[in-house]
């Protein structure tokens, strides 16, 4: 499938805008965005991302127009209420990962399958549609170089992207199919593996997306190894490694009495504005949920690796996280979990999102029941008009057909949480940069902008479109919020802009 059905704008802030529009007014508000119906995409995985364009993009893990990985398609990049783009196995299949918009302006993510070698692939996907195959895994004898990668990639401060695999590396490691590794690509294609996971520092990073920290090193997740013994390969661990692939253990989880600080993190970590790391592991913590295994827990990390458990899930309030954190502009944390809530659904129990502020108080702010969804493996992102967006793998059966054990339950969905949050500005794709280097910031209804500043610091901007500028760090400017003065008002950002030397 060529460049077809791919980005029609015809309400640039249909998502933004129109929704914001017919939900506003409420403190806590929850509403069905779209339902997949296969032939567009189905099960989506992760979470989504904003373009510069103002909309709305992800991917699915199956679905769309290509049968060549037979009856449930390869998965599909999607632009929501714009385009599709399919997957066809010789250009990877089943991405579990979303996307990132890099510095030059294109979509960046992995494929977990397929491909040349069938270790999954790092693909290119232009504002046009046009999808390019940069790396096809299992390259190298015995996949030296990595394999099915779940996770998606990061632009670190070099312009290079960062990833992981979950599988492949070092053919000597504990694990038959490899540990796993840590990797560097250039927009090019050109790959570097950093590191390959051995077990005792960690193996298998499952949908853990890295991290580049305001120290400049990567932080990430392992879904198994690890020092701890509780578990029979590994009970995961929390890690961060630098630009040349030295690799730092932070912390191996069950090193405290019945994995109460939890166990197997299969999701990554977000910075906080404390510079502190936040998570979610999938299983371990409270020990009467469930089978005793634990429903999965919330916790803070240090840089140094010094770890707090925030809460222990108990089912009713959520249960087996696989998403990680993302932190709001109101500073506090908005996560899904996989299962439990209130509703008991035929395929298990449907899943929550809710919020929980620095110190661990949580509240289930919606419970699934299946027909607006069901087991959200992706985690949610705020759109810059300050409202929260999300993905279901399940449930929205009430439209179409999709996959799943002679049963019928749902292709996905994309849905909204609105808290009453305003809108603000944030960075894309980066929020650092040098004196004298472009910052691009995303926002809306931009036009007629007057001034930018750079925590105070007047800077030099040309308005791209209603949801871009490309502004110049000023000379002289120190780490801060950057203001952009619009004939609506003034945004801020929703992070510091880091002024790097």
């Amino acid at each position: 499938m060529d460049e077809v059905r791919w980005l029609k704008k015809g309400c640039a802030f249909l998502v933004l805008c129109c929704t914001a529009g017919a939900i506003a007014g409420s403190a806590q508000t929850f509403a069905t965005v779209e339902v997949f119906d296969a032939t567009d995409g189905a099960n989506p995985s992760d979470a989504l991302i904003q373009g510069t364009d103002g909309m709305l993009y992800g991917t699915t893990n199956q679905g769309g127009s290509d049968g060549s990985c037979g009856p449930n398609a390869c998965g599909t990049v999607f632009q929501l209420f714009g385009g599709i783009r399919s997957f066809d196995v010789t250009n990877g299949g089943f991405p579990f990962a979303g996307l990132i918009q890099a510095s030059d302006g294109n979509f960046y993510g992995t494929t977990e399958q397929d491909g040349a070698h069938g270790g999954g692939t790092v693909f290119k996907v232009t504002p046009k549609g046009k999808l390019t195959t940069l790396y096809d895994f299992c390259t190298q004898q015995n996949c030296s170089d990595g394999a099915n990668p779940f996770s998606g990639l990061v632009q670190g401060e070099d312009g290079n992207l960062y990833g992981t695999t979950y599988e492949g590396g070092d053919v000597n490691c504990d694990y038959p199919q490899g540990c796993g590794t840590v990797f560097k690509i250039t927009r090019q294609g050109g790959l570097t593996t950093l590191h390959s996971f051995a077990g005792p520092d960690g193996a298998n990073p499952y949908y853990a997306a890295l991290v580049q920290s305001t120290d400049g090193k990567f932080y990430g997740t392992t879904f198994l190894g690890g020092a701890s013994t509780v578990c029979s390969l590994g009970c995961g661990t929390v890690f961060k490694i630098d630009a040349e692939g030295a690799l730092t253990t932070l912390y191996s989880f069950c090193s405290q009495s019945a994995c109460t600080d939890g166990e197997n993190p299969g999701a990554g970590l977000v910075q906080g504005t404390d510079a502190d790391f936040y998570g979610t592991t999938l299983s371990g913590g409270d020990a009467n949920c469930l089978d005793g295994g634990g429903c999965g827990t919330v916790f803070k990390i240090t840089s140094a690796g010094r770890l707090t458990t925030l809460h222990e899930f108990r089912l009713t309030d959520g249960a087996f996280p696989y998403a990680g954190l993302v932190q709001g502009t109101d500073g506090n944390f908005y996560g899904t979990t996989y299962e439990g809530g209130v509703y008991t659904c035929s395929t298990g129990i449907c899943g929550t999102v809710f919020r929980m502020t620095p110190r661990g108080d949580l509240l289930t702010l919606h419970s699934f029941d299946l027909t607006d969804g069901a087991g959200p493996i992706g985690g949610l992102m705020q759109a810059t008009s300050g409202i929260f967006y999300g993905t279901t793998y399940d449930g929205g059966f009430l439209k179409g057909k999709c996959y799943g054990n002679g049963s019928y339950h749902g292709c996905g969905t994309v849905y909204s949480v609105e808290m009453g949050l305003g809108p603000f500005i944030s960075f894309s794709p980066r929020g650092y940069g040098k004196d004298g280097q472009i910052a691009g910031i995303l926002g809306q209804q931009l036009t007629g902008t007057t001034s930018v500043s750079f925590n105070g610091t007047s800077a030099s901007f040309t308005v791209i479109s209603d949801t871009f500028i490309k502004a110049t760090v000023p000379a002289g400017a120190k780490t801060g919020y950057v203001t952009v003065t619009t004939p609506s008002g003034t945004l801020t950002s929703n992070v510091p802009f880091r002024v790097i030397p």
